[in-house]
C-alpha cells in the first residue's frame, strides 16, 4: 500500500501537469520467449544476391536463393533436393527458378523432362518461348530422322565409354557383370575403337564383335574362342535391345549433329518413354554420362542440371554411382544438380540406399512441400529437420514449402509473376496451379488459416524449447 506522502505528491503533480503514466512492474522473460511472442522477429535471410523465390511466411520478407552466390560461404555444396506430393507446386517452382536463373548471362540449364501431355514434355512451352527445340528421345521417331545420342561418341573418353557400357548392361540385367562377361566386353570395345577409325563407332559394332570375337582376344588369356563368345553372349543380348529392340534408334548411330550444347536451355524430352520400365534408368545413365563428357566444361559458366522423377537415378545403384561421381566432379566446375522426388521413401528404402544417402548428403538445400504426417516424420528423421518444421509440413497448402538451406530453415511462399503464369501452368501443371495465384476466395482463406496454424505450431514449439532450456 502506498504511503500518504507519495499519494499527495502524485496528486499535486497530476494537478499541475496532467495525468502521468502509471508505473508497470517489469516482465522477466528469456530471449527465446520474447522472439516467439514478437512475430516480426524472424530468422536471418540468405542475402540479397540471386533470384527471388517468394516471401518468407512469418516475416513477409522477400526470400532470395542462389546456390552459386551462397556456395563456399553458407553452402558446402550447390546441389538441391525438392520433395513433395503431386499438386503442391513443385513444377511451378522448378520452371520459374530456371526462367529467373536464365536472366543471368553466365547461366545454362539442362532439364531431363520425364513428364508430358499431348505428345510433348511439360517443358515444351518454355522451350518454345525461348526459341528452342527440345531434344525428344523417342524410339518411334528415332528411325525416321529422330535424335540420337551415341554412347561411343568420340567426345567421351575411352574409359568413360566402357564405364557407360557396363552401366547400361548392369542396369538392364539388375546385377553387376562378372569377371568373364566384363572381359568379353572390354576386349570387344578395345577392338572396335582400334579398327573403326574412319567413322564413329556404334553399338552394333560392339554387338557384332561380342558375337564374333577375334581369336587374338582368346589367345591373350590362353582360353578357347568359344569360351570368349559364351562369356559375351548375355552382354550382346542386352545391347541388342538398344540396337534392334524397343529402344532402337536412339543410341545405335552417330550423335545427331543438330544438338546445340551452347543453348541457354537444353531440354531432353523423355515423355515418350515408359517411366516405370527399365528403359528410364538406362536413358538416365546414357544422358548423364554423355553430358558429363560433352556439356560440362571449365569455361566459368554456371550450370544447372535439373532431373524430374529423379528416383529413377537414385534408386538404381549403378546409375546412382555414375551421378554421384558427376556431382563430385561438377562441384568444381560450377554445376548445381537439382533432383525432384515425390517421396523420400522411394529412394532411402530402395535398392540403392547407400548411394542415395551419399547423394542426399551432398544436397545442402532441401525444399519440402506438403506430405502426409508419417512421410513428414520419416523425411524429418532422414534430413535432420527441426521438430517444428516436421509438424508444419502436413499442414502446408500448395505453393508453400519448408526450405532448409544448410540448417537455415524457413517457411516460404512461392510467388509467380503475370509473365510467368502462362508458361508454368500447362494443362498438366494446372493441378499445381492452385499453389500460387488466381485462387478462389475459399482456398485463399484456407491458405491463410494454414499459415496461421503453422505460425502457432512454430511459436508453441519455440516456447517449449525455451522453457526446457530455462529449466535446464
Amino acid at each position: 500500500m502506498r504511503d500518504p506522502l507519495s499519494a499527495m505528491s502524485d496528486a499535486f503533480t497530476a494537478f499541475l501537469f496532467g495525468k502521468v503514466e502509471t508505473t508497470r512492474l517489469p516482465v522477466r522473460t528469456s530471449t527465446g520467449q520474447a522472439q516467439a511472442v514478437y512475430l516480426p522477429t524472424a530468422a536471418p535471410g540468405l542475402g540479397d544476391s540471386g533470384v527471388i523465390i517468394g516471401r518468407e511466411v512469418y516475416s513477409g520478407k522477400g526470400y532470395i536463393y542462389d546456390p552459386f552466390q551462397l556456395y563456399g560461404q553458407q553452402l558446402p555444396a550447390p546441389h538441391w533436393l525438392v520433395l513433395g506430393e503431386s499438386g503442391n507446386g513443385k513444377s511451378a517452382l522448378e520452371k520459374t527458378y530456371v526462367l529467373r536463373q536464365l536472366r543471368f548471362r553466365d547461366r545454362q540449364v539442362v532439364v531431363l523432362d520425364a513428364q508430358g501431355e499431348d505428345g510433348v514434355g511439360e517443358w515444351n512451352l518454355i522451350a518454345q518461348e525461348l526459341g528452342l527445340t527440345p531434344i525428344r528421345l523417342d524410339p518411334t521417331s528415332a528411325l525416321n530422322g529422330g535424335i540420337r545420342l551415341n554412347p561411343l561418341d568420340p567426345a567421351i573418353t575411352t574409359t568413360g565409354q566402357l564405364a557407360l557400357l557396363r552401366t547400361i548392361i548392369e542396369v538392364a540385367m539388375g546385377h553387376g557383370l562378372d569377371e568373364r562377361s566384363g572381359f568379353a566386353l572390354k576386349v570387344a570395345h578395345a577392338f572396335v575403337n582400334e579398327t573403326k577409325t574412319h567413322r564413329q563407332p556404334v553399338l552394333m559394332d560392339i554387338v557384332d564383335q561380342l558375337r564374333h570375337p577375334e581369336p587374338e582376344s582368346a589367345a591373350a588369356m590362353n582360353v578357347d574362342i568359344d569360351d570368349v563368345r559364351a562369356w559375351g553372349l548375355d552382354v550382346a543380348l542386352v545391347l541388342d535391345r538398344l540396337v534392334d529392340g524397343d529402344l532402337r534408334g536412339m543410341f545405335d548411330g552417330p550423335t545427331s549433329a543438330d544438338i546445340d550444347l551452347d543453348a541457354p536451355l537444353i531440354v531432353f524430352d523423355l515423355s515418350h518413354i515408359d517411366r516405370n520400365s527399365i528403359a528410364m534408368p538406362i536413358l538416365m545413365a546414357i544422358v548423364g554420362v554423355w553430358l558429363e563428357h560433352t556439356w560440362i566444361r571449365p569455361d566459368r559458366k554456371k550450370r544447372i542440371f535439373l532431373v524430374e522423377e529423379a528416383w529413377h537415378i537414385i534408386n538404381s545403384p549403378f546409375v546412382a554411382q555414375l551421378f554421384q561421381r558427376l556431382l563430385k566432379f561438377g562441384r568444381r566446375l560450377g554445376l548445381s544438380f537439382v533432383a525432384v522426388v515425390h517421396h523420400l521413401s522411394d529412394v532411402v528404402d530402395g535398392a540403392a540406399a547407400r548411394e542415395a544417402a551419399a547423394i542426399l548428403k551432398m544436397a545442402s538445400t532441401r525444399t519440402i512441400y506438403a506430405q502426409k504426417a508419417d512421410e513428414a516424420r520419416a523425411t524429418g528423421r532422414v534430413l535432420g529437420l527441426p521438430r517444428w518444421a516436421v509438424e508444419i509440413i502436413p499442414t502446408l497448402t500448395p505453393g508453400i514449402a519448408v526450405w532448409d538451406v544448410n540448417g537455415n530453415v524457413q517457411v516460404v511462399k512461392h510467388l509467380i509473376t503475370e509473365a510467368e503464369r502462362p508458361l508454368v501452368f500447362t494443362d498438366r501443371a494446372m493441378t499445381e496451379s492452385s499453389a500460387t495465384e488466381l485462387l478462389p476466395e475459399d482456398v485463399r482463406a484456407a491458405e491463410l488459416e494454414a499459415e496461421q496454424r503453422a505460425a502457432r505450431i512454430e511459436n508453441q514449439q519455440r516456447l517449449n524449447e525455451s522453457s526446457e532450456s530455462t529449466v535446464a
